[in-house]
């Protein structure tokens, strides 16, 4: 029987955490030049390094803003803005992060389209300016080009990253080319939805299918839904989670927990 795969991007195939982060710290200058009047390369450098830690609470790009702010104004009292920035600390940004975003949200007087349109932007131009620096930034995680590239199940990509991005990063670094209707990219709709969509798909019909997220948020939304029973689940321990994260995974029938070798070899 042919598989299916669907395979989110970021923390699956790309670790993009360093390229993320400096173009968060770019688009925050952007949106808060005041805030970081202050703020020498040492201090730029601390929040980078902490963007890696925080990067599992991360489900849509522009929350990278978010967080580098939060950062900021957890270092520097003075540009304080936020009720939640006083004694906070990382892990519990790890723990908290869903009650934090929209408590930041309202406070900073902010908008989530505003914020995604802006990150796209100086993503952009970064790519428009200097190509070869915002690609290298980033690196596909060993093995995983190959496995792309010798593949014969079925690969669709669906992230939320935009789509642009994800397909810039395939062809230039991965030198892998994947068909657009494979890529589901942000404002393809909610992932569940996309699953749903290529389950329906008559040229699917009788395929077995097979979804590799790293966030163990994602799979539990797919788990909650009858109509995608008949997926199988995997969450990646190389992505984007935290040890807590893939213990308790480990306790949930429907995941599996997947290593890199293991995944490089299921897709061939």
């Amino acid at each position: 029987m042919e598989d299916l795969y669907a395979l989110d991007f970021d923390g699956v195939l790309c670790d993009s955490c360093g390229e993320s982060s400096l173009s968060a710290v770019k688009a925050a200058k952007v949106r808060w030049p005041g805030l970081f009047n202050g703020v020498d390369s040492t201090l730029e450098d601390w929040i980078v390094d902490q963007m890696h830690i925080v990067r599992p609470v991360v489900e849509t790009g522009y929350e990278n803003l978010l967080l580098v702010r939060l950062l900021l104004e957890m270092r520097m009292p003075s540009v304080r803005k936020s009720s939640v920035a006083e004694g906070l600390t990382v892990e519990r940004i790890l723990e908290e992060w869903i009650k934090v975003k929209p408590v930041i949200l309202e406070e900073w007087g902010e908008n989530r389209d505003e914020l995604i349109d802006l990150f796209g932007k100086i993503r952009d131009e970064w790519m428009d300016n200097d190509l070869k620096t915002w690609i290298g930034a980033n690196r596909f995680y060993p093995g995983v080009p190959d496995a792309l590239k010798f593949a014969s199940s079925k690969i669709y990509i669906v992230t939320t990253k935009q789509g642009r991005f994800a397909d810039a990063l395939l062809r230039e670094l991965a030198g892998v080319t994947i068909p657009t209707e494979r890529l589901y990219g942000l404002g393809s709709g909610p992932k569940v939805e996309v699953l749903k969509q290529l389950q329906k798909k008559p040229e699917h019909q009788g395929l077995t299918f097979h979804f590799v997220e790293d966030r163990l948020a994602t799979l539990k939304n797919v788990i909650k839904d009858p109509e995608l029973d008949g997926w199988n689940l995997y969450l990646g321990d190389w992505g984007y989670n935290t040890q807590k994260e893939r213990k308790e995974a480990a306790s949930i029938p429907r995941i599996h927990l997947l290593e890199l070798s293991d995944f490089s070899k299921k897709l061939k």
